[in-house]
């Protein structure tokens, strides 16, 4: 099932998404759709990485450097 949801731009965000669907050759939705699931996955990503720094903190990881070697 799909939902559709209607939403306001400003003018100038308008004519950017306009001209970057042209230039891609990518309809609106699909270029919306996309960002919207790298906004949200980017927001949860954060979100995780500030709730796990002070565990990490405690086990000695300080470097996302650090992070890599444990798990490599």
């Amino acid at each position: 099932m799909r939902a559709v949801l209607s939403i306001s731009l400003p003018e100038k965000l308008a004519r950017e998404l306009d001209a970057f669907a042209r230039e891609t050759g990518r309809n609106k939705s699909d270029i919306v759709r996309e960002s919207l699931r790298l906004y949200l996955w980017e927001t949860r990503f954060r979100r995780l990485k500030r709730e796990l720094r002070p565990l990490a903190k405690k086990a000695g990881l300080m470097t996302e450097e650090d992070v890599f070697e444990r798990i490599s």
